[in-house]
């Protein structure tokens, strides 16, 4: 499986509903297990800054990590971004390739 970093920015209204935020997730969290199963969450982070969010995961897929985010975004993030995570120790193996 690829590891992926989602980064997430809340639309303001969401992020207003701060005493809903936990019900928030959780809907969105039982949306992506039911829609990608095969995902499997290494850690959330609430952050302080231009993102709300940062999910580490792994899918088995970029149409996988796509779907995730495009969950993200039905459910009320202003912005939400799948990047692809290489872990270090490969990008070094690839370096030396080229």
């Amino acid at each position: 499986m690829q590891t992926y970093v989602l980064m997430t920015t809340l639309a303001p209204e969401i992020s207003q509903q701060v005493k809903d935020r936990a019900r928030l997730g959780r809907a969105w969290l039982d949306q992506v297990r039911a829609k990608c199963p095969d995902v499997k969450f290494v850690a959330h982070y609430a952050l302080l800054g231009p993102h709300d969010f940062l999910d580490i995961f792994e899918a088995p897929d970029a149409e996988t990590a796509a779907k995730v985010s495009m969950i993200s975004q039905q459910n009320g993030a202003a912005r939400s971004e799948s990047w692809t995570a290489i872990p270090y120790m490969r990008f070094l193996d690839l370096t030396a390739e080229i």
